[in-house]
């Protein structure tokens, strides 16, 4: 992964949801809706982040659905004041993080969360950010977990998860990111398309990768760019899990 997956600003406000357990793990969730829910896959700030939980807020009361955020990174969580200096970067050691939380130990935990969701509501969407982008297309490519997927600035994504989606698909591009490379995004609208399945991408001109998740509020482009992204999301969950 590359240094954009650590740079950010963190929202001023307070979360309105609780921490519960989801398939064994700690989770946050907000809403109340027996009917359709939503699974958060968060990126390298993990599951605590105050704008993580913000986001699922927006989602469970602008799509009336119950938002889970579990815990994909097994009770490890960056502090804060490191990911927010980035003189201090270099006491992160990302490769063996991701060694620890690799997708082939992950994966069975975030089939296991779609799974209970699965049995206990009528429909479901997941949404992925930056580490949790590659998670939300492999729900996406495993029949019948959920019925539609969106994610914004992936990384770790193949262009065999690509491939192998078979739910409709939302994506949230920004014009600079290296993970989500120009090659990617190509592959992407050559490929959803001829899959059969329903495809609304995003681009947005100018923004970086993580400004979806982690943008400046009091950089005028980048909040404007939050607010769309966060909206085209809501609209697509509503479109999908709610109009059907």
């Amino acid at each position: 992964m590359s240094d954009c997956c650590l740079r950010g600003f963190q929202w001023n406000a307070k979360p309105k949801g609780r921490e519960a357990t989801l398939a064994g793990l700690d989770c946050y969730m907000t809403g109340s809706s027996p009917e359709v829910a939503i699974l958060l896959l968060h990126d390298l700030y993990g599951w605590t982040f105050t704008n993580t939980r913000l986001l699922a807020d927006h989602y469970a009361e602008e799509v009336g659905a119950t938002v889970y955020i579990p815990d994909l990174f097994g009770g490890e969580i960056h502090p804060l004041d490191i990911l927010q200096d980035q003189t201090q970067w270099d006491k992160l050691d990302l490769p063996a993080f991701l060694e620890r939380n690799a997708k082939h130990i992950r994966e069975p935990q975030v089939i296991e969360c779609a799974k209970i969701l699965r049995s206990q509501h009528r429909r479901i969407g997941a949404i992925g950010f930056c580490y949790g982008g590659w998670a939300a297309f492999r729900l996406g490519g495993n029949s019948g977990l959920v019925d539609c997927i969106s994610t914004a600035h992936p990384s770790l994504l193949e262009k065999c998860e690509i491939k192998a989606v078979t739910v409709p698909v939302q994506i949230l591009a920004p014009e600079i990111d290296p993970m989500f490379t120009d090659e990617l995004k190509a592959f992407s609208n050559q490929t959803i398309p001829k899959q059969g399945v329903a495809y609304d991408y995003q681009y947005f001109p100018g923004l970086e990768h993580a400004f979806a998740s982690r943008g400046d509020p009091n950089n005028p482009a980048e909040r404007k760019g939050m607010e769309r992204a966060k909206n085209s999301a809501v609209f697509w969950f509503r479109q999908w899990l709610l109009d059907v």
